[in-house]
């Protein structure tokens, strides 16, 4: 039997907790003045990216995660450097578009 995982349904959005949707997340526009950019807590960035709670924090303690922001005792990521820090993990010997790579020999 298949697990399904918990964020099925909620199209770009990984948080179960979502109550937009997910469109939010993918589709808000950064110029608008009047929408708060997203903040996804520990969990919800270990589920996105697959990994274990700790490793999240692991990786904070090496200062190897994305950037994040402090409320209390309560750790949030905005969404725009999540982004960014998985774009700069991007695997440079991987072809950008189907086909394009040569041939390793």
């Amino acid at each position: 039997m298949v697990r399904q995982s918990r964020l099925a349904g909620f199209g770009c959005c990984w948080s179960s907790r979502c109550v937009a949707g997910g469109a939010h997340l993918w589709n808000m526009n950064p110029e608008s003045n009047n929408l708060l950019e997203p903040l996804l807590s520990v969990p919800d960035l270990a589920e996105y990216l697959g990994v274990p709670v700790q490793t999240i924090y692991d990786w904070r303690l090496r200062g190897e995660g994305p950037r994040a922001y402090r409320f209390g005792k309560r750790i949030k990521f905005a969404v725009s450097d999540v982004r960014a820090w998985v774009d700069s993990h991007r695997d440079p010997n991987m072809p950008n578009e189907p086909g394009t790579a040569q041939e390793r020999r």
